[in-house]
């Protein structure tokens, strides 16, 4: 990012403050995060120094979201985070905290940045996907028929797991790379149901 000239040195530390974060963990801070760093009691000050960093470009905002104030350009990181478990088969909690940073550049997979997400399991041996490898996700809200993403289903699959995505104008099916899962089918607004984390892009295999 470049000029700082119109935002005052509050404005900035705060700024500062997301940019280190989100290089450090690959994720946005909280509000809470933020004003214990700048030693505040309350949160509640710190959105009028969020706004005005958004009006003015420097931040973006994601609503609905914890961790919602993100920087408006991408920061590079040293690697890609391991950020937990994700099923492949019976899900497993994926853990938001940062277990280790894979010295691995993400460019290798066509990404700015992604994270990685540990598989247990055996629904999606058919992709090549197996139990232990770790499946490597794009950050995105949409991936196109066919396409693997990490996904969860508000009130069935409360934790991230791997399915082939596919969409028609009435429903939406996530399946599995193995004939002994079922598929599940949402269809109409239950399809509201389901949030796209990120998209497949390849995966580590650890020997």
């Amino acid at each position: 990012m470049t000029g700082f000239s119109n935002i005052t040195a509050r404005q900035k530390s705060v700024l500062d403050f997301i940019i280190h974060y989100q290089q450090a963990h690959h994720i946005a801070p909280t509000v809470r995060e933020i004003a214990t760093h700048l030693g505040l009691q309350s949160p509640g000050s710190i959105h009028r120094v969020l706004n005005i960093l958004k009006d003015q470009g420097y931040i973006l905002a994601e609503p609905g979201k914890k961790r919602c104030w993100r920087p408006a350009e991408e920061v590079p990181g040293s690697g890609i985070p391991l950020v937990g478990s994700i099923a492949a088969g019976t899900p497993i909690e994926a853990i938001e905290n940062i277990e280790e940073e894979m010295k691995v550049d993400p460019a290798l997979f066509g990404c700015d940045r992604c994270f990685g997400l540990r598989v247990r399991g055996d629904s999606m041996t058919g992709a090549n996907i197996a139990d232990g490898d770790i499946a490597i996700v794009r950050p995105q809200q949409q991936v196109k028929n066919g396409e693997i993403a990490a996904v969860l289903v508000a009130d069935l699959l409360t934790e991230a797991t791997l399915k082939i995505v596919g969409r028609t104008k009435t429903a939406l099916t996530l399946k599995s790379a193995n004939p002994k899962y079922r598929s599940l089918i949402f269809r109409w607004k239950g399809r509201e149901r389901v949030t796209i984390i990120g998209k497949y892009v390849g995966l580590i295999r650890r020997v």
